[in-house]
C-alpha cells in the first residue's frame, strides 16, 4: 500500500528546534506511567487547527488508536476507509511525513468501531501494532517485518460484541494480551472455539513466541463475560503483578508465571447479565481503581492479599459520574474521571475518593477517548473533534475550548483517538488528520 496523501503543513515550516529539557517518550496506550500521565512541560494551553500546529498529516481512515511516540517517530494504526484495509504507519515527529506504512490486512465490519482500535507500541527499538481480528505484528524502526502472529487461529476467536480492541501491555520484555470473551454466544459469525475460555498471554517481545497462557475462568453470564479493557502492571510489596478486569472480576497475576494470585468480585456480585467492561484500572500508589460497569459505582481496591478479596480490600466507592467507556487519570495525585456519556469530569482525592470537583464540559458529544496529564493541564477530546483543556488541581478551571475538525462526527467519522504529549507536543488524532501541536522554535 503506498503512503497516504501530502502532509499538510499549517503555516510557513519552520524547524521544532530543541525539545524540552525533560521529554519523555509515549511507548503505549496510557503512556510511560501506565496511567495517562506525562512529565512533558512547556505545551501549549491554546491552539487550533492553524494556531500552533507544527503540522497536520491526513489520516487514511477513522481510528480509535492512540499514537506510540519516540524519539522522532509517530506510529499510528489505521484503516484505509477506501480500501478496507488495516494499515501500520510511521510518521517523522518533526515533520509529519510519512516513513513507511504497512498493510496489515483486513477490516472486519463491526458497530461504530472497526479493527484499528487497539494501540500500536514501541520500545525505541521496534514497533508492535496489534489489531481487532488479532493479528499482532513488529517491525523495526525502518518499517522491515520481524514476526508476526495469528493470536485467533492460535488461541481461539474472539468473541465480542463491539469488535475486539484491547491494547496488549509492554512490560518487562514482555507483551501481555488480554483475551476477556464471551464463550456461550454464537452470534458473532464464527463459533466459539471448544477452548474458548478467556486469557492472560504473554509473549516473548523479541520473537513473538508464546511463554504462558494463564486461563481465566468466570462464572460471568452472557454480555458480561466480555470486556475491551488493557492489562496493567502493578507492584506490591516488591512483587511484580498484571491486573486484568473484566467478567465480573478484578484479577492480580504473577508477571512471570502469569498464575492468579488473587481476585475481586465486588461490583457484580448479583452477576448481571448486560454489564461488559470497556475502561481499564488505573493504578494509584498502592490503590487500584475500578470504574464498574455502564454508571454503576467506582471502587479504589487494595489488593494486599491473596485468594478471594473481600470487602475489606475496598478502600472507598464513589457513586456519581462513572464512565462507561473512557479510562481515568492519574496525575499529580489526583485521580480524573470523565463521565463520558454525561461530559462530566471529576477531580477525586484518590486515597480517600472525596470529589474535589466536578465540572459538565460544553461538548456536543460524547467524549470516548481517555484524559491526558501533562504540563499542570488535564487534556480530552469528544468525538467531534472537541478539545478541552483544564486546569490540574483543586479548582475546576476550563482554560482552552477548540473544535479540531470542521466534519460532523458520524459513523465512520468518530474522534476516539487519546491525546498524546510526547517530545515536548502534543499529538492530536481525529478522525481525519493527526496534528502536531506545539510551540514554535524561537527564530
Amino acid at each position: 500500500m503506498g503512503r497516504i496523501g501530502r502532509v499538510i503543513l499549517a503555516g510557513v515550516l519552520v524547524a521544532v528546534g530543541a525539545l524540552a529539557a525533560h521529554a519523555e517518550n509515549w511507548p503505549q496506550w496510557r503512556g510511560p506511567f501506565f496511567n495517562g500521565s506525562t512529565t512533558e512541560t512547556n505545551l501549549p494551553t491554546t491552539f487550533s487547527r492553524t494556531e500552533n500546529v507544527l503540522w497536520a498529516a491526513p489520516m487514511p481512515g477513522m481510528s480509535g488508536a492512540t499514537p506510540a511516540v519516540w524519539g522522532d517517530r509517530v506510529f499510528v494504526s489505521s484503516v484505509d476507509e477506501k480500501t478496507r484495509r488495516l494499515a501500520a504507519l510511521c510518521l517523522d515527529a518533526a515533520t509529519g511525513k510519512v516513513l513507511w506504512q504497512r498493510e496489515t490486512g483486513e477490516d472486519r465490519e463491526t458497530a461504530r468501531n472497526n479493527m484499528a482500535s487497539p494501540s500500536p507500541i514501541t520500545d525505541g527499538k521496534t514497533a508492535w501494532f496489534f489489531y481487532g481480528t488479532a493479528h499482532l505484528f513488529a517491525f523495526d524502526f525502518e518499517g522491515n517485518p520481524l514476526w508476526t502472529r495469528d493470536l485467533e487461529t492460535d488461541h481461539g476467536h474472539n468473541a465480542v460484541m463491539f469488535g475486539y480492541s484491547s491494547s496488549p501491555l509492554l512490560y518487562g520484555g514482555r507483551l501481555y494480551v488480554i483475551a476477556i470473551r464471551n464463550a456461550r454466544q454464537n452470534r458473532y459469525g464464527k463459533a466459539p472455539a471448544a477452548d474458548s475460555e478467556s486469557y492472560l498471554l504473554a509473549l516473548d517481545s523479541a520473537t513473538g513466541k508464546d511463554l504462558w497462557r494463564q486461563g481465566r475462568p468466570t462464572d460471568a453470564r452472557d454480555e458480561a463475560q466480555e470486556a475491551y479493557s488493557m492489562a496493567v502492571p502493578y507492584t506490591w510489596n516488591g512483587r511484580s503483578e498484571v491486573l486484568v478486569y473484566g467478567a465480573d472480576y478484578l484479577t492480580g497475576h504473577d508477571a512471570a508465571t502469569g498464575k492468579e494470585l488473587w481476585r475481586w468480585a465486588g461490583y457484580n456480585t448479583t452477576h448481571i447479565n448486560h454489564w461488559r467492561i470497556i475502561s481499564s484500572p488505573v493504578v494509584a500508589e498502592d490503590l487500584v481503581f475500578v470504574p464498574g460497569p455502564k454508571y454503576s459505582r467506582g471502587f479504589a481496591v487494595r489488593p494486599d492479599g491473596a485468594g478471594a478479596l473481600g470487602e475489606k480490600s475496598v478502600a472507598w466507592t464513589f457513586d456519581r459520574m462513572i464512565p462507561d467507556a473512557s479510562t481515568a487519570l492519574y496525575y499529580q495525585d489526583r485521580l480524573y474521571v470523565l463521565e463520558d456519556n454525561a461530559k462530566v469530569m471529576t477531580c477525586l482525592e484518590p486515597k480517600t475518593g472525596a470529589p474535589k470537583w466536578q465540572l459538565e464540559l460544553p461538548a456536543g458529544t460524547v467524549l470516548r477517548a481517555s484524559p491526558l496529564g501533562a504540563d499542570g493541564k488535564v487534556y480530552c477530546m469528544s468525538e467531534a473533534a472537541e478539545v478541552f483543556v483544564l486546569a490540574a488541581g483543586d479548582e475546576p478551571k476550563v482554560l482552552h475550548r477548540v473544535r479540531m475538525s470542521d466534519r460532523e462526527a458520524g459513523e465512520r467519522n468518530l474522534s476516539r483517538s487519546s491525546i498524546v504529549a510526547a517530545g515536548g507536543r502534543l499529538f492530536i488524532r481525529t478522525a481525519e488528520s493527526l496534528y502536531c501541536v506545539g510551540r514554535p522554535a524561537a527564530k
